[in-house]
């Protein structure tokens, strides 16, 4: 019998390589006969890195590239040379992390160490560059990136501005005459998880800007500036910015990544699902088991389980899910698609016990399971 083991992470408790090790082994020792597959999965969140490399088995590249502030700090990517394939994320180069908070300013922040990665990247001969633009403490709609890479963007006087947020309505003209030699031979991937759009009520700036250091002055100036760019990007693309669901991602690196890299913009669930050949790895599986730290309504709307569960649908796979809480009833389950639950609160004496020992808890969770079940 083959069973499929495709968690997430259990936050600051359990891992997606410590959930498989912990279930396999209580699966075991019930059913030592049983053809257990690791597949564990990541939604683009913190740890994705970590679940990429699992897939992709590169080796993380250290780069000297620009921080958001334009100041020199060491950042890393991952590379795979069998598959050249890179896997970037922009916290790295541009992201909230590198500051402290007191620093926080986003209409004066760059998305140029970034662009840095993905040059390095096309530089050592990547063919698909995976990019995860969470966690980025900019608001200048990609320009910084697309900067690095050879656009330049002018002002009325075809002079080129500082590739920052305060900056974007000052743009008049894109010059695309010395961008990368490599830029239009590689896949780009985006894994973007939001929806919003470049600007208006649910844009980078209304929803984003406050939580990266904008104060309500610095949010008509960038709320302005995004407006005003994405004319200029409408001209210059022919095509209407505003209507790219995702758009408003990272400041505008959504639209950004599509415009300038020619990127899809995915969930980052699908984009990992793709690369571990997931759907082709769990054919003729019995039982499909995954879980994640909590499972609530939340998990319907593109996180891991969510990814899950609509594979298992779609090859008729018996789906258990073994998770840290769950917050959802008996028929609540069904609904999902889920045909067995358990959570370590059902086994540990309280939540600290069930943070603490979450392993220990899950060993005898896929006991149980197995014991009712397989």
């Amino acid at each position: 019998m083959k069973i499929i083991l495709a968690p997430d992470k259990f936050k600051n408790s359990v891992s997606g390589f410590e959930f498989c090790k912990a279930v396999e082994a209580g699966l075991k020792e019930i059913r030592p006969d049983l053809k257990v597959v690791t597949l564990p999965l990541a939604d683009g969140g913190d740890g994705t890195i970590d679940i990429i490399n699992f897939y992709l088995k590169g080796e993380f590249v250290s780069v000297q590239v620009h921080n958001p502030f334009f100041d020199w700090i060491s950042a890393s990517y991952l590379f795979a040379e069998k598959s050249k394939t890179a896997f970037i994320e922009m916290a790295e180069a541009s992201g909230i992390k590198l500051l402290k908070h007191e620093q926080l300013d986003c209409k004066n922040t760059t998305t140029l160490g970034t662009g840095e990665l993905i040059v390095d990247a096309l530089n050592r001969g990547a063919e698909q560059i995976i990019l995860g633009i969470g966690g980025s403490a900019t608001n200048d709609c990609g320009i910084g990136m697309a900067t690095a890479l050879g656009y330049r963007f002018l002002d009325e006087n075809d002079k080129e501005v500082k590739p920052i947020g305060a900056n974007l309505s000052k743009i008049k003209r894109i010059d695309t005459s010395n961008i990368h030699a490599k830029l239009k031979s590689v896949k780009f991937q985006i894994a973007c998880d939001v929806e919003n759009s470049l600007h208006g009520k649910n844009g980078a700036v209304q929803v984003y800007a406050k939580q990266k250091g904008a104060n309500k002055k610095d949010r008509v100036l960038l709320e302005q500036g995004l407006q005003d760019f994405s004319e200029v990007l409408d001209n210059h693309f022919n095509m209407d910015v505003q209507s790219v669901k995702g758009g408003g991602a990272a400041g505008g690196m959504g639209i950004a990544s599509k415009v300038f890299l020619n990127g899809v913009l995915e969930p980052g669930i699908t984009l990992v699902k793709d690369l571990a050949d997931f759907d082709h790895q769990i054919q003729d599986a019995e039982w499909l088991i995954t879980g994640e730290g909590k499972l609530d309504v939340q998990t319907l709307s593109g996180k891991t389980i969510r990814g899950v569960l609509d594979s298992a649908k779609a090859k008729k796979i018996k789906v258990a899910a073994l998770c840290g809480a769950i917050d959802l009833d008996e028929n609540k389950l069904k609904d999902f698609g889920i045909d067995y639950a358990d959570d370590v609160l059902n086994y540990s004496k309280n939540l600290n016990d069930a943070m603490e020992n979450g392993k220990a808890y899950l060993v005898e969770m896929a006991r149980v399971f197995a014991k009712k079940r397989l």
